[in-house]
């Protein structure tokens, strides 16, 4: 497994398993169990992906050793604030049955985003969080929100993925060393994206699927992927991308397909509050 270094030190695998919609049914902890088994060591959660304790149980059946698996997790906005936001990450360390995670991201950029920031700069120089990050900042969210912390992201969590490759925001993020993590990166089972004849050919000339192509062009452009799948062959497909490297001229290609455009905007107004009255993240607590 690749990995990346981040900008306060520490090291990222290059693929994460993502586990957004997945219910908490034992649909999450079969999964965890299968990726962790096919060789990943990076799981993605979140408190509103509502599976914590699924994730944090598979990981801990697993047999591999704590240090060896590195999670990520969210806080809600309805825990952002100083006070609020260091509750929340007692409840996803209670949750995940962990003593510290490896990364800790502000899951959505608004309401009283600098006291969250200031609570998990306080938790990661505790012990309790390894790395710090943002999710869904925009150029515009950046330059709002970053200036006012103390300590760089070491990680910003958006859409991204070839039809959506997010230059205007990774060209910010570079002056930093702020590492992009995609969510999305296969374009949320984009069919147009999975056939498109550019990827076609690469993938026919490599003797690997859509998906794989996808997957190395992004984690060769330098960002972490977290494709997430519920299906063991493809759990174990989405890893398999270090046994083929894309030549020059191929990258160039696949930038090509950027567009520009994505499928969430979050500089859209009203965002903020219709995600904050979506659901209640401590409902079953």
């Amino acid at each position: 497994m690749e990995k990346f270094v981040l900008n306060d030190g520490n090291a990222i695998p290059a693929v994460g398993f993502g586990v957004f919609l997945i219910p908490a049914d034992d649909s999450t902890y079969r999964a965890v169990r299968e990726a962790l088994d096919a060789g990943y060591r990076h799981i993605d959660t979140a408190a509103a992906y509502f599976n914590e304790q699924e994730v944090g149980k598979a990981v801990k059946d697993s047999g591999i050793p704590r240090e060896d698996v590195f999670i990520t997790s969210k806080l809600w906005l309805q825990d952002y604030g100083h006070d609020a936001a260091r509750k929340g990450l007692e409840i996803s360390l209670r949750k995940l049955g962990t003593e510290y995670v490896n990364l800790y991201l502000l899951h959505q950029p608004y309401g009283d985003v600098a006291g969250a920031w200031s609570a998990l700069e306080e938790a990661k120089a505790a012990g309790k969080i390894r790395s710090v990050g943002v999710s869904n900042m925009t150029p515009n969210l950046w330059n709002k929100w970053v200036p006012q912390f103390d300590t760089l992201p070491a990680v910003n969590q958006v859409e991204c993925n070839p039809y959506f490759q997010q230059r205007p925001l990774r060209r910010i993020m570079a002056e930093k060393n702020v590492l992009l993590e995609a969510w999305g990166p296969l374009g949320q089972g984009n069919a147009k994206l999975l056939t498109d004849p550019v990827v076609l050919k690469i993938a026919e000339k490599y003797g690997k699927n859509a998906g794989q192509v996808i997957l190395r062009f992004e984690t060769q452009d330098g960002i972490v992927v977290l494709p997430k799948s519920t299906k063991k062959e493809r759990i174990a497909g989405n890893l398999n991308i270090f046994d083929f490297t894309l030549t020059d001229a191929e990258m160039q290609a696949l930038r090509a397909l950027d567009t520009g455009k994505g499928s969430h905007d979050p500089d859209a107004p009203g965002v903020g509050d219709y995600l904050l009255s979506a659901f209640d993240v401590h409902a079953n607590d």
